[in-house]
C-alpha cells in the first residue's frame, strides 16, 4: 500500500489481486531496484557533498541534508518493503511487518514535510529578513528544528503502528474512523503544511520582486549576495513544487476514496504510491541542475578524486 495509503485506504476497501506473469514481475522488481539504487546514490551524494566541503556547510545545506537523509532512508527501506509486498498479502492482511512499514512509509513521509517547512522558513528570513537571517537561524536553532520535524515524525509512525497493531475490525458505524483517516489526517499531515509552505514561498516572491527592482536600479556591493538568495529560494521553491506535485494525487485519492462508490483500482494506487515514492529521487538531480557548486562537488566524489589529497577548501563554484 502506499504511504499513508497502508494506514487510511485498507480502512475502506478490500481487492483481489491481477494475475501478473511471473516475467512481468521480475522485470517491475528490476525496475524498482534500480529507483532504489539511484535514490539512495543521489541522497548520498548530497550528503557527503555538504558533510566534505566547507563551503556548503550552512544553515540552508544542514535542513537540506535532513530532507536528504529523509529521502534516503526512503530508498533504503520504505522502497524494499513497497517492492516486496506490493503483490503479497499484506494488501489484503495487515500483519506486523505491514504496520511496521507503513509507520516508515508516514514517519519518512512526514519528515519529508516537515523538513520542507523548515526550509521555507529558512528561506522567508534569508530573503525577506537579510539583515537578521545570521541572527536568527544559527547552527543551533537548525539543530532544533531537525530534531523537531525527526522526534514528530517518529511519535507519528510509532502511533501509526501501535494503533495498527491495536485495531479492531470497524463493523457497524465507521463515520469516525473514515473521518480521521482520510480529513483529518491528510489535512494536518499534508494539506495545511502545504498551505503553510505556499503561503511563505508568495510571500518570499512578492519581496524577490521588490528586490529585482532593487537590483535593476542599484548596482551595489550586496547585488551579488541577494541574487544568491534568490537563486537558492527558485530552487528550493522547486524542490517543493516537485513534492507537491509526486505527493498531492495519493493524498486526494486518499481523500476521496471513502466518499466513492467505485473501488478505486490496485494498479491506480499503485502508480500513486510509486509516484510519490519516486519524489525522494528527483531532488538530488534538481541539485545538480541548478547549482554548479553542487555539480563540482558530485563530480569530484565519484570521481574519486576527494580520496586523492584533502579537498574540504576547496573553492565550488558559484
Amino acid at each position: 500500500s502506499p504511504p499513508f495509503g497502508g494506514a487510511f485506504l485498507l480502512i475502506y476497501f478490500s481487492f483481489s489481486l491481477n494475475n501478473i506473469s511471473s516475467s512481468m514481475c521480475v522485470l517491475l522488481y528490476i525496475f524498482l531496484a534500480f529507483l532504489a539504487v539511484v535514490t539512495v546514490c543521489g541522497n548520498l551524494l548530497i550528503i557527503i557533498s555538504v558533510g566534505y566541503f566547507t563551503q556548503l556547510r550552512t544553515p540552508t545545506n544542514s535542513l537540506i541534508i535532513s530532507l536528504s537523509v529523509t529521502d534516503l532512508l526512503v530508498g533504503l527501506m520504505v522502497f524494499p518493503f513497497s517492492m516486496a509486498f506490493s503483490l503479497s498479502s499484506c494488501l489484503l492482511h495487515a500483519g506486523f511487518m505491514c504496520q511496521v512499514r507503513d509507520s516508515f512509509d508516514v514517519s519518512l513521509s512526514t519528515c519529508s514535510i516537515l523538513n520542507l517547512c523548515c526550509i521555507a522558513i529558512d528561506r522567508y528570513y534569508a530573503v525577506c529578513h537579510p539583515l537578521t537571517y545570521r541572527a536568527k537561524m544559527t547552527n543551533s536553532v537548525v539543530v532544533v528544528m531537525i530534531l523537531v520535524s525527526w522526534s514528530i515524525s517518529g511519535f507519528i509512525g510509532i502511533g501509526i503502528t501501535i494503533a495498527g497493531l491495536n485495531h479492531e475490525p470497524c463493523e457497524e458505524n465507521c463515520s469516525l474512523e473514515v473521518l480521521l483517516s482520510s480529513t483529518l489526517g491528510p489535512t494536518f499531515s499534508f494539506y495545511l503544511p502545504a498551505l503553510i509552505m505556499l503561503c511563505i514561498y508568495l510571500k518570499i516572491l512578492l519581496v524577490a520582486q521588490r528586490q529585482a527592482r532593487i537590483i535593476h536600479n542599484n548596482k551595489n556591493s550586496g547585488v551579488t549576495e541577494i541574487r544568491l538568495e534568490r537563486k537558492a529560494t527558485r530552487t528550493l521553491a522547486i524542490v517543493m513544487g516537485v513534492f507537491l506535485i509526486c505527493w498531492t494525487p495519493l493524498f486526494v485519492c486518499i481523500t476521496l476514496v471513502p466518499f466513492s462508490t467505485d473501488p478505486v483500482p490496485i494498479s491506480v494506487i499503485q502508480t500513486l504510491n510509486w509516484v510519490a515514492l519516486i519524489n525522494s529521487m528527483l531532488n538530488p538531480f534538481i541539485y545538480a541542475f541548478f547549482y554548479s557548486w553542487y555539480r563540482v562537488a558530485f563530480r569530484m566524489i565519484i570521481s574519486g578524486k576527494i580520496f586523492q589529497g584533502d579537498y574540504t577548501n576547496t573553492k565550488l563554484l558559484a
